[in-house]
């Protein structure tokens, strides 16, 4: 599983996106025909047990036929701890799912959902609540613009 993204699925269909963070999940959703990302929600806590149970919902509500995790890099595309946290996830959501994942690389995907965020108006608050979703749509865009 390498951030390389994989061409898009041909069958119409939903796909699922993740900004993975340590205290938040961001997720985003599109459909493969439209090709068009947009913010879900954002899955709270620290617990693998709550969180996977918050995912495995999602995967039963929309039925997605891929998933799509950010991975990030440093600035100079160097891997750090957080790349590897996030190859394992998406080593268990493939496991745990049964489903296809490909890794997208989002260096600044949650800056610049902040700065969208901000844009729109939306006091600090309010953007911390959203700012993770937002990440994931701009990682599932990158991987349908791809």
């Amino acid at each position: 599983m390498n951030a390389t993204p994989r061409p898009v699925p041909q069958a119409a269909g939903t796909v699922l996106a993740f900004d993975f963070g340590t205290r938040r999940i961001g997720v985003a959703i599109g459909e493969t025909l439209l090709g068009k990302a947009r913010p879900l929600t954002t899955i709270s806590g620290e617990e693998n047990a709550l969180r996977f149970a918050a995912i495995a919902k999602l995967i039963n509500e929309w039925q997605p036929l891929l998933l799509v995790v950010g991975l990030p890099f440093a600035t100079d595309g160097s891997e750090h701890e957080m790349t590897a946290r996030c190859r394992r996830f998406a080593h268990q959501l493939e496991g745990r799912f049964g489903l296809p994942v490909t890794l997208v690389d989002e260096r600044y995907s949650s800056s610049e959902a902040d700065a969208r965020l901000a844009e729109d108006g939306l006091a600090w608050k309010t953007r911390k609540k959203q700012v993770d979703a937002v990440a994931a749509q701009i990682i599932l865009q990158d991987f349908f613009d791809a």
